[in-house]
């Protein structure tokens, strides 16, 4: 199968190193097999719960290789804190992550997490 690549979506975020395109999880191939998911979870050792998936896609949340990493970062010094359910800002992007289970729960973008309240967390971390 060959990949046209000015038919991926990029996002724009004004950063440099690699913005690849790894949200959006509606980009299937031919096996159904949902590309944005399986590159975000191999990128980062991280599950994406059924319910982030969703919120991910409907939502139309685009999230960056190197804001994976930052994520992924995020929940490792966590881990070796302690942490349990937690609540990590990227940039403009909120991840609920059960740190125990490696496994982003929910995800919200823009003004969804400047109104959110977030509860039954035992930590924070910004990253």
């Amino acid at each position: 199968m060959k990949i046209d690549p000015s038919r991926l979506p990029v996002e724009q975020t004004g950063r440099t190193g690699s913005q690849a395109p790894v949200s959006r999880s509606q980009d299937s191939d031919a096996t159904g097999i949902k590309f944005g998911k399986v590159l975000r979870e191999s990128v980062t050792g991280l599950k994406f719960s059924a319910h982030a998936e969703e919120r991910i896609a409907s939502r139309g949340i685009d999230i960056s290789v190197a804001q994976l990493e930052r994520l992924k970062g995020a929940v490792d010094r966590i881990a070796a804190k302690g942490g349990r359910e937690s609540l990590v800002l990227v940039d403009d992007k909120a991840f609920l992550v059960s740190v125990k289970n490696r496994t982003v729960v929910t995800a919200l973008a823009g003004p969804n997490v400047r109104e959110g309240v977030f509860t039954n967390i035992d930590s924070a971390a910004v990253s």
